[in-house]
């Protein structure tokens, strides 16, 4: 269990918060507050569990604080909303669905000895409680980072968090996965996950592994966007870092982590940005295309399973044990396809005589997929991929000297991260940061289009007048 460090940790991070906002500039001040939790507040269990509301934990509280700081600030205008209207309804969607997620599951369930209760008010309210400050900060940032300098912050930020976390990594590679222990008092995950090639893969302050392997490859990734973009010493100096993290993610021994470096890198290095904007098109379009393939057996399991054995005999096992658990899950979902089972684990299945839990949740899609159905589904992948054909649509008739030369490693990164989340569930505020920051970006180059086009009518007709 958590010791009172964490809680005291979790306590402490609002007022925290309230001095960023104070001392910098909000799209600073935001960046730090949430990157800085993220990386090193405690996992719930540690969490403020009050009636009627979702937890609150590392995940909420500093996007929670930053949102009443903006809303109450006499400096600040705060539009809550995405300008675009497919983004508006997709909010909405993702906000409010799961209100109908609980009129649809007014029936107890009952696995053996295991009894799930039905849904009820308090569900009502608290779900959608959870899911607004799930995306609040996609709709911070869509506000405060949507400038080339703001973003060029949050990649700087990026690499900064990845440098620190590097240290704390090779602790944990040496000295095994126990620093979250030693501090907070508790291991956050398994321990035997954590055991891997003969050695150790960190974990530091993060749920698992994975996720620790995954932000490391974003650092390095980033660290190399920046290096091309920059120029004079800054660029040996990024160079360097580029490296420097992309070693640590071979230290942290996370197989998925490695291979979307080895992806990521020579197109960050070597292709334009549209070229880099196209390709993340097509993964975010696979990745949302991905629970019909499946739905309809057109995911080549057996071909993939086969490759992945050829490579590592383990690493095809634990993709197996994912693919068997997919297709059980799935074929729950499909029971209730529409607004799916709601929360309290009415997705899983159990064992009949027993109630013992008989699957694993592993795909952030099949989780979104079975509590909250397709149209859960469509409002959270829509939102995180929706920013990259907005960008498409934005960018595609401008020249490269036109749009920043962020946008395009930004997008890829969101991608690779979206496409993660088919057998991982790596969403974090992280990945909501750059999707908001994205899609207030597209909306900068919306206006720029426009007040371009009134320019270009005035001055058409100006003699004329």
């Amino acid at each position: 269990m958590p010791n009172p460090l964490a809680y005291l940790m979790l306590a402490a991070w609002p007022f925290i918060t309230v001095v960023l906002f104070r001392r910098y500039e909000p799209s600073r001040a935001l960046i730090i507050s949430l990157l800085g939790g993220y990386l090193f507040l405690p996992e719930p269990p540690a969490a403020f569990d009050l009636p009627l509301f979702p937890p609150f934990t590392k995940h909420s509280l500093p996007a929670m604080t930053a949102f009443f700081i903006l809303l109450f600030s006499k400096d600040q205008e705060f539009r809550i909303l995405p300008e675009n209207r497919i983004a508006k309804g997709l909010v909405l969607v993702f906000i409010f669905s799961p209100i109908f997620t609980v009129l649809n599951n007014g029936e107890s369930i009952t696995w053996g000895l295991t009894y799930i209760p039905a849904l009820g008010i308090k569900d009502a309210i608290a779900l959608p409680m959870q899911q607004f400050l799930l995306l609040l900060p996609f709709l911070l940032a869509r506000q405060l980072l949507s400038t080339r300098d703001t973003q060029q912050e949050l990649l700087t930020a990026i690499v900064i968090g990845g440098l620190v976390y590097s240290v704390l990594m090779l602790i944990e590679v040496r000295l095994s996965p126990q620093l979250n222990n030693w501090i907070y008092g508790y291991y956050q995950h398994f321990f035997g996950q954590s055991i891997r090639f003969g050695g150790f893969r960190p974990v530091v302050f993060l749920y698992h592994g994975l996720w620790v392997a995954f932000f490391a490859m974003t650092a390095a990734v980033s660290a190399l966007a920046l290096w091309r973009m920059s120029e004079g010493k800054s660029r040996s100096k990024y160079l360097f870092i580029g490296l420097y993290l992309s070693a640590v993610v071979v230290l942290a021994k996370s197989f998925g982590a490695l291979l979307f470096l080895m992806a990521l890198v020579p197109c960050v290095v070597l292709l334009g940005r549209m070229t880099q904007i196209n390709l993340a098109i097509a993964l975010a379009a696979l990745t949302l295309a991905y629970p019909n393939l499946k739905a309809v057996d057109l995911v080549p399991q057996d071909a993939i399973l086969a490759q992945f054995d050829k490579i590592d005999e383990d690493r095809g096992n634990s993709l197996r044990f994912r693919f068997m658990n997919e297709d059980a899950l799935l074929e729950r979902a499909m029971d209730k396809p529409a607004f799916g089972w709601g929360s309290w684990g009415r997705n899983q299945i159990y064992d009949q005589v027993t109630g013992e839990l008989v699957t694993v949740s592993d795909g952030r899609w099949i989780i979104v997929f079975g509590v909250y159905g397709w149209v859960g589904f469509l409002a959270e992948f829509g939102l995180l991929t929706l920013p990259i054909f907005l960008l498409w649509q934005q960018a595609r008739r401008l020249s490269e000297t036109q749009i920043t030369p962020l946008i395009a490693p930004m997008s890829l990164i969101l991608a690779f991260n979206v496409f993660d989340m088919l057998p991982n569930a790596t969403l974090t505020p992280l990945t909501w940061l750059m999707a908001g920051a994205l899609t207030g970006y597209a909306e900068r180059l919306r206006h720029r289009k426009t007040e371009q086009r009134k320019r270009t009518y005035e001055m058409k007709w100006r003699p004329i007048l």
